[in-house]
Order: C-alpha cells, then structure tokens, then sequence
C-alpha cells in the first residue's frame, strides 16, 4: 500500500470539484488512504519532552494465520490471504506488546480503524475504540483479557453493522501534550465481513448445513438445458483464492458505492446487479449472445469465476463474454466472497416479457406459421439469477430471506441495467409493489402465452393461451449435495389454486398489467389435444419428431398441420428455420394418432448453435370449425462429455496426474480447440490450445500438478471449438493426508 499526502490524489481526473454542498468530496474508495499523524499535538510542545518516556508500542500480532483463532472463529480460514479477516457483531484478538508493563492506572490508549481517504467517524468510517470492562454484544468495545510482562491480549468487539471492506488500524496512546499513534502498517489491516453466524446481523442464517452450503462451498452446480431435458454443469466460485476478496471490494468502489453504503446488503446486493453486467458502467463481464465471440472467450468455455474477476480487476476493463449463468456465478462469487448468503437459481422457461404485462406474444400468420418479424418477446428455455439471504427493514415485516438479484443485463431498473433485490415472498403473494424490480421478476414465472393471429384487415385474433409453460421449474443446487433442488412452490402457488389467482389478482392491483380477454373473443378447441416428443438424440445424429393427436369428441376431423424445426439461442431466439413441413392428419371420433417427422443431422449440423438447442413449433388448424391449436417446445441434443481420469496415489503435496479425454463424435473436423481445466482450491485454470481433432479420433491432454491440501475436491474441465461447444466434464478426488 503506498502512503498518499493529502496533495496528491490518485488519479486526478477523478477527483470531485468541492461545492457550496458538500465539505468533502464523495467517499467510495476503499483503496485510497489519508495521511494519520503519528504525533497529534494538544499545542505547544515543551522543550525537554520525549515520547520515549511514555507507553510505546514495540508489537502488534493479529492472530491471523489460518490456523489461528481468529480465523478459526470467524470461518474465514479458507480465505488464501495473509492479512486478517473476521466478521462483524463478533469478538476477535489481539496482542499488543509495549515498551514497559502496561499500567491500567495511569496508561491510557485506544484503537483506531480507518477506511477510505476521508475518514469520519459519523459514517462508520473513522472507529475510534476504547480500552474498557465488559464487551456488549454487537457494538465496538475492547478489553484486556491477559497481561503478561509488557504485553496485553485485548478481545475486540465489532459492531454487527458495521461497514465492510478493509480497514487500517493504528493504536494511539494519551500523553500531557498530545497524542501519539503507531505507524501505519499494513500488516495490520483488517478485513471486516458479513457475518451469517451471528444473530444480530442483516444476513444471519440459522441453519449451520445452510451456512456450509451458501457462504462457505466454494463450488457450485449450474443447471441448463431446458424441462424435459435438465441438464447440469459444475462451476467454480473460488471467493477465498487469493486476490478474490480484493476484487470484490473494488466492484464497490467501481460501483461508487459510499463507504458509509457498506453495511447495507441490500444497498450492496443493488449496485452489484448493476457493476455484474459491463452496459453503462464497464462492469465485470460484456454479454453477448449471437453466437461470435472474437477476441474474447466463449461464454461456454469458463469453468468458474476467478479467471473472470481477476482479469477484471487488473485489466479494469469488461471481460468478453457472458450469459445468464456466468453473470450469475461472478455475482454468486461476490456475494458468498463478502459473507452474504447466495445461491444460484434456474428458471426454466423463463419469459423475457418486453413490456412487462404478463403476456408473452407470439403472433401467427393467416395459416397458422409464427411471424418472427411481429413476434417480439421471447422465451429462454432457461434463465439463472441468484438468491441473497437477508432481513429487509425497508419492507413490511415477513418480506425477509430470500431476495432475488440478477446481474444479467435484460431490462433497465432506474435507468439502469440491474434487477433486485426482490422479495421471493412478495412475488408469490403478488406483493409486487415492494422494491425493486419485483414485477418484472414476476412476469419471468407467471406469464401467459398467447397465440396471436393477425387477420388481413389489422384486427388481433387470440387462437390458443399456454398458461402452464413459463416458469415451471424453478431449482437450486441441493445443499451439502449436487443434486437438484426444486423450489418452484417458493415462487409460485399450485397453477389453478385458489391461492394462485389470489396472487395474480393481488399482483394486478399492485399494477402488473394484465390484460383481459372478452369471454367471446377467445374460444379455444376443447375437444382435441395436440403434443409432440422428440427422440433423445446425440449430436451428429437423425432422430424423429413424433406429434401426437387425441380427438376427444364424436367428431371426424381433418387438422392441416404445420411444424416448424428452428435452431435457437437458449434465449429463445430463432437464428434459422432448418425445416419445413407439413402434412394433413386425420383424426377419428374418440381416438389418438400420431405421426412421425425425422430430422437428418444433415438438415440441422451446418448452423447449429452452441447450446445445440432446437425449438420447434407445431400448429394445427381444424378443418372444421377453423380453431388452431398452438405447441412449442425447446428440445436440447446430448453433447458429449470430457472423461477425466487421475494416474497414481492423491496425497497433498505429492505430484499427480490428471488425464482429460475426448472423442469426436461429428461427422467433421473440429478446428480451433481449446480446453480448460480448473480444481478450485486445488488448481488455478489452465488452458491449452489444440488445432483440430479429426472426426472419429480421441484427444488426450496430461496435467501434472501437486495439490497442497487434503480433503474432496472437484475436478471441472471444459472444451471449445469452433463447431462444438458446451462440452464439459467434471471428477470428484478425494486427496489423502500425507
């Protein structure tokens, strides 16, 4: 850390012109410092005076190594960083060791933490503490709790909302004609977080498995694909390895969060959701989702979220590329990285509603075909946002606990690209007039599909409403496993229930636009159903369609049908439609039949997109009676898998070998490969590029590194070319003792 005069700021141009308002410039570094005299005069200083004559402090120890209490006690062992760490609204040591036996009598000294360039102690941010007798639970005190010789051990309180980030500690001692303060030292510095364990804390969680899981894992599982077709993928959060915790803190201060802000989780969590996402503020990541990635990386590539925080915060520039679910596991690192409680959520079907009344649109053409120029919503087959843990004092009571933030860019919040924190409670009950964002957060779940058809002469005519697609599935990782947690009744009532239109109903007055439908204008085919399956199918392979109809009725009806094969973005966004068909099915009184449309990997391999995800669209008109009736599905092909395997014995400290494989399954050369390997805790990424595999032939890649600790850790590997992405594998080792 370098020591700053009050002259020089760092960098110039950004320093504040002083107004008539305000008597210091705005304070949202965290980095910057003051310059602290180490001899504060009371005024004139008498000739024979020394300060040598008076307590001095020779030492101070921090206890901070890992193993020590302090780390111990706050759970921020893990944290790969060699300064001090603990967590607010709980006491910590220290040992302070004086020049001469400290004499309680006649001695008096105090502490002093200090953050930021303008410390004040009205903003939390200049903390003098005195020396005194019993600590009160939540609020800054200290006292001795051992003298030995010269040295004292002092416990130190923190107050449990205090501000969090870095902060400098001097100790100042009381003499006639002034005050003297120990140099500054940054070997001192104490980093001060949340602290989920303690009961008067924002973010206290009372669950200890809970904790483990939300604040403390630091690898989690991204669940994709879409839902009939859940796929999952390991991630790596690494919020303790080394320069982490500092990265973080610099998303504040880029941010221009003030200091003062830094106790509020929920000020933090809002201003994080916007410097997540790189539109208008350069934040963390730069999105893009059209399928080219030049001079960035794929956003299918990354395995975990160091590579990406750290390269933000040397280069200060957005990092290329991201979608939903690597904004989402950036944010999750931040918030667990602080001691926030976070976890990583999966909304299958999730809409991207543009104007936020409920209704996705998608409108058909006089025969029935989807109109993508008019079809402006969309539906993602999936979206990932994160939950943070926390009381909200800002709403009515029982709006508490879990709250959602997304730092995907998809909507503007206050001029602004961020969503959250909403209230999870709020969106169920409809409460949607609690800040901020919860409206949108509730078209995402509870949206309908209308299918909308454009008659010659201008007017709208509603086919068929889908009720039950968007929103329905809504998961989590298990805790303490990596199993799926299903957690769709957090959002929603049962679809039907009396509760559920009692959500709806509230959500409309609170002033979700929805618009209503004339009981004449909208009358749907009752008496036939209409589905479709596809054949779960390999990459590089044929595999079949087959459309299902059910004529319920007494009826013979003849239905001209029309299915539509589009390659999409996993946003749901049609990039080509690879297949046309349509035939004219007969359909019997009382009876089901179905038929069959094969898709050749031919007709689909040449744009195929990264995620290998179809969407396909069957309508049907009734001959008889002119009624449509509407299907779309997203359907995802399997992609291979890396296969990872370990040589010889894991024993930390020893050497081992780790061996990832592939094999081309495509009918093509893949060119420009490049493959990731990533072991939180126990491997920082690396990466290695291959120039082509040959159809048919298998890559092997050797790794030889040693692992320092011991216990279970995961193994994520990902590959990426130019035909081929979204390929990963994953392996658990347990590494021995030695």
């Amino acid at each position: 850390m370098h020591r700053m005069s009050e002259t020089t700021s760092p960098n110039e141009e950004h320093k504040p012109l002083l107004n008539g308002r305000r008597a210091i410039p705005p304070n949202y570094s965290n980095d910057e410092e003051n310059e602290v005299p180490e001899m504060e005069a009371f005024g004139l200083i008498p000739r024979g005076f020394n300060p040598r004559d008076y307590l001095r402090v020779v030492d101070i120890y921090m206890f901070k190594e890992p193993q020590e209490i302090n780390k111990q006690d706050h759970h921020t062992d893990k944290y790969y960083n060699p300064k001090l760490i603990v967590r607010r609204g709980q006491a910590f040591q220290i040992q302070i060791d004086f020049n001469r036996p400290y004499q309680p009598q006649s001695d008096k000294f105090w502490l002093e933490f200090l953050m930021g360039r303008y410390p004040q102690q009205n903003k939390g941010t200049y903390i003098p503490i005195p020396v005194g007798g019993a600590l009160k639970p939540g609020q800054w005190g200290a006292k001795v709790i051992h003298r030995e010789n010269n040295s004292i051990r002092l416990s130190i309180m923190s107050s449990a909302t205090c501000i969090i980030g870095k902060f400098r500690l001097y100790v100042a001692v009381l003499t006639p004609y002034g005050i003297l303060r120990t140099r500054r030292n940054s070997a001192t510095d104490t980093y001060i977080l949340f602290n989920p364990w303690c009961q008067l804390d924002a973010v206290y969680l009372d669950d200890e498995k809970e904790r483990e899981e939300y604040v403390l894992n630091d690898v989690g599982v991204v669940f994709h694909g879409n839902v009939e077709d859940v796929k999952s993928r390991s991630w790596s959060y690494g919020q303790f390895e080394e320069n982490v915790l500092d990265a973080c803190l610099f998303l504040m201060d880029k941010a221009e969060l003030e200091l003062s802000g830094r106790g509020n989780p929920i000020k933090i969590c809002r201003v994080a959701s916007a410097v997540i996402n790189s539109r208008d503020d350069d934040g963390v990541i730069a999105g893009s989702w059209n399928n080219s990635y030049d001079y960035g990386v794929a956003p299918s590539a990354w395995t975990g979220s160091v590579d990406i925080l750290l390269e933000y915060y040397s280069s200060k520039q957005p990092v290329r590329y991201g979608q939903c679910w690597v904004f989402a596991g950036v944010f999750n690192t931040f918030l667990r990285c602080l001691g926030i409680p976070a976890r990583l959520i999966t909304n299958y079907s999730s809409a991207h509603d543009n104007n936020a009344n409920l209704r996705m649109d998608f409108f058909l053409d006089d025969e029935g075909k989807v109109d993508t120029r008019l079809t402006k919503d969309s539906v993602w087959n999936y979206h990932c946002w994160n939950e943070a843990w926390m009381t909200r004092p800002d709403l009515p009571v029982g709006f508490g606990g879990w709250q959602v933030v997304d730092g995907t860019p998809q909507e503007t919040s206050d001029g602004m690209y961020r969503c959250g924190p909403a209230s999870v409670q709020a969106i169920k009950h409809g409460h949607v007039c609690f800040q901020f964002d919860a409206p949108f957060v509730y078209a995402e779940v509870n949206s309908d599909i209308f299918y909308t058809r454009m008659e010659k002469n201008g007017t709208q005519v509603v086919e068929n409403i889908d009720t039950a697609r968007i929103g329905q599935l809504i998961v989590t990782k298990e805790v303490g496993g990596d199993g799926m947690m299903d957690i769709t009744e957090e959002y929603k009532f049962r679809e039907g229930s009396d509760e559920e239109r009692l959500a709806l109903e509230t959500a409309v007055m609170y002033g979700v636009k929805k618009q209503s439908i004339q009981d004449t204008s909208y009358q749907p085919q009752t008496d036939v159903d209409m589905d479709f399956q596809a054949q779960k199918a390999v990459l590089g392979n044929d595999f079949k369609v087959t459309i299902t109809f059910r004529n319920k009725s007494r009826n013979s009806y003849t239905a001209t049908t029309y299915f539509s094969g589009n390659i999409v973005f996993y946003t749901g966004v049609p990039k080509s439609e690879f297949k046309k068909h349509s035939f004219s099915a007969k359909l019997e009184p009382s009876s089901s039949s179905s038929f069959d449309v094969v898709i050749k990997s031919s007709e689909y391999m040449r744009d195929l997109l990264e995620q290998a995800s179809f969407h396909f669209f069957v309508t049907a008109r009734i001959n008889e009676t002119g009624k449509i009736l509407a299907v779309q599905k997203a359907v995802m092909l399997e992609i291979p898998t890396l296969r990872i395997k370990t040589k010889g014995e894991l024993v930390a400290g020893k050497e081992i070998s780790v061996i990832v494989e592939f094999t081309n399954p495509l009918k093509q050369t893949l060119e420009n490969v490049t493959l990731r390997l990533e072991g939180p805790g126990m491997l920082r990424t690396i990466k290695k590029q291959f120039g082509r595999i040959p159809m048919n032939s298998t890559l092997t890649w050797e790794v030889k590194f040693t692992p320092m600790r011991a216990g279970l850790r995961k193994l994520i590997a990902s590959l990426n070319s130019d035909a081929l992405r979204h390929v990963y594998g994953e392996l658990n080792v347990q590494i021995q003792k030695p």
